[in-house]
Parts: C-alpha cells; sequence; structure tokens
C-alpha cells in the first residue's frame, strides 16, 4: 500500500501538470496551427487601414468581453430562446462594434488552419493587441489557449461593465472586482488614446460639470447639442488614430470627454500615475501591455472547459 507521503507527491504531480496543461501561453498555437496569429494580424491590419476607429472597437470587444464572467467569448453570441446576448445591455448597445470584422477574422483563421482551432475569445485578445501595434502602440505577447462559452449573461453585463459616469471610487472598486488594480484602472483607460465616442455617453459632462476645460466644453458643444445628434461622434483626444499619450495630456487640462475620464485626475490617488504617463510614453506602454495580459487573464475557460466555436455568433 502506498505511504501517505508518496501518495501526497503524486497528488501534487498530477496538480502541476493539470496546472501545467491548462494555463494559458504565448506558444498555444505553434505547434498546431503556427499561421494562426498572422492570418488574423493580416485582417486586422487591413480592417483598422480601411477604417482607423475600428482598432478602437476591437480593443473593447475584448475588454467588455473579459468583465463578464472572464475573456471567453460571451461578448460575440447572439440572442437564442436560452439567454439574451450581452450586445444589449447597458455598456454596449448601440454601441460595440467590430462584429463583422470578427466574423471575417474567424473565417480566415479557419481556412488558413485547415478546421475551427482557434477560440472566438482568443480571437479577441489577438486583435486587440494587433490593433493597438496597428495604430502605433505597443506590443505584448498575448497568453493563448482560452475556449469559447456556450452561453451569455446580459444582466451581469448590465451591473459589472464600467459606466462613463463613474466616479474615482466607483471606478477602483470596479476593477477591484476583477482582480485589477489601480495602475491597471489608469493604464487600460489609457486604450481611450484611440477612438471616439457618441454624443449621448458624454452630453452631461459637457453642459453641467464644473472640472472642465470652457474652452474644451464649448467645442465638444458645437457637435452636440443639448437635444438630438445622441449618435453624433467625438475624439477622446486629438490623436484618435494614434496611440499615444494625447489622453493623459488632456485630462490634467481637464479636457477629459467621459466623467470616468476625467475622473482618474481630479484630486485623487490615480493622479500622479496620469501626471506620469502623460510625460513618459514608455511607462504608459509598458503598463498598458502589463494590464492587457493581466486583463486577457481573467477568469478563461481551458482544457475541456467550453468549446471552440465554429460561429463566433453561436454555441456549437
Amino acid at each position: 500500500m502506498a505511504s501517505p507521503t508518496n501518495f501526497l507527491v503524486h497528488a501534487f504531480l498530477l496538480l502541476a501538470l493539470a496546472t501545467t496543461s491548462f494555463s494559458l501561453s504565448p506558444k498555444f498555437y505553434d505547434k498546431i496551427c503556427p499561421q494562426a496569429l498572422p492570418a488574423i494580424k493580416k485582417v486586422v491590419e487591413a480592417a483598422v487601414h480601411r477604417e482607423p476607429r475600428m482598432g478602437a472597437s476591437l480593443l473593447r470587444l475584448h475588454f467588455h468581453d473579459c468583465f463578464v464572467n472572464g475573456c471567453d467569448g460571451s461578448l460575440l453570441l447572439d440572442s437564442t430562446p436560452a439567454f439574451e446576448t450581452e450586445k444589449n445591455a447597458r455598456g454596449n448597445l448601440n454601441s460595440v462594434r467590430g462584429f463583422e470584422v470578427v466574423d471575417q477574422i474567424k473565417t480566415e483563421v479557419d481556412r488558413t488552419c485547415g478546421h475551427p482551432t482557434v477560440s472566438c475569445a482568443d480571437i479577441l485578445a489577438v486583435a486587440a493587441r494587433d490593433s493597438v501595434v496597428a495604430l502605433g502602440g505597443p506590443t505584448w505577447k498575448v497568453r493563448l489557449g482560452r475556449r469559447d462559452s456556450t452561453t451569455a449573461n446580459r444582466a451581469l453585463a448590465d451591473s459589472v461593465l464600467p459606466s462613463a459616469s463613474m466616479d474615482l471610487p466607483a471606478l477602483i472598486n470596479n476593477f477591484k472586482n476583477q482582480g485589477l488594480n489601480q495602475r491597471d484602472l489608469v493604464a487600460l483607460s489609457g486604450g481611450h488614446t484611440i477612438g471616439l465616442s457618441q454624443c449621448v455617453i458624454f452630453r452631461n459632462r459637457i453642459y453641467n460639470a464644473t472640472n472642465i476645460d470652457p474652452a474644451f466644453a464649448k467645442q465638444r458643444r458645437a457637435t452636440c447639442p443639448r437635444a438630438g445628434g445622441n449618435t453624433n461622434l467625438a475624439p477622446f483626444d486629438s490623436t484618435p488614430a494614434k496611440f499615444d499619450t494625447a489622453y493623459f495630456n488632456n485630462l490634467v487640462k481637464q479636457r477629459g470627454l467621459l466623467t470616468s475620464d476625467q475622473a482618474l485626475f481630479n484630486g485623487g490617488s490615480t493622479d500622479r500615475l496620469v501626471k506620469t504617463y502623460s510625460s513618459n510614453p514608455d511607462a504608459f506602454w509598458d503598463d498598458f501591455a502589463k494590464s492587457m495580459i493581466k486583463m486577457g487573464n481573467i477568469k478563461p475557460l481551458t482544457g475541456s472547459q467550453g468549446q471552440i466555436r465554429v460561429s463566433c455568433r453561436r454555441a456549437n
């Protein structure tokens, strides 16, 4: 009969092997489909070249996917009789976009690999990185091996996605609930250095806020009236197609577009980090890459969990 010590050693080895097998790795597709990542990159670069705003949209898809029950591709699922799509959640409705590009990536990568090999969750993670790089930002090694969920949770999305009206304590708590700290909050918010926002999201700030540069408020009001024009777009900073530090420079000048943007520089605990990023692009790039890897690690499905979807819009 095996001794208790031998049994414990054996159990520990099995646990270690299980952990190793199912942890995410940048090399996950190296042997099973080495051309997977270049195939994703090709489609992303073409999409961002056609419409630079798409880079921000693809980055946001990954973020909004990961915050709702982990990075499992649930955001991509359309409604079924069993569940309502997360696309209808408050923070997503008439706002998240880029699903057609994800479909194109899925078609191309499956064709390249010969069969469905790369999960939709991994496609979102890689497309986010490739979008940032395509707009002049940093690169990082995306950890891979996520699998796709078979269901979505609109109610959870309603409750956990951060809102544009949040103050700093609410934002800190929201990110803390995802295992992310204040540095992650500020670095990841820096993703707003690319892309555009709709008038309906920032109207209240430009007409009612006191911590806003008056000239900036006047400029934004020109394309965002008090009534109507809800979908009129404005850039988060002056270079919406360039991944730079203009977003943080804006915050220091009280030119944050959203309430949740300016909350990061409003006399609170994150002021110093905003100031650092505004004058040190290398510090921002380094922290952004680290925080993206950390966010991409939120509760992934691995091993035999979930599935590799044939279509990102529906479970197999």
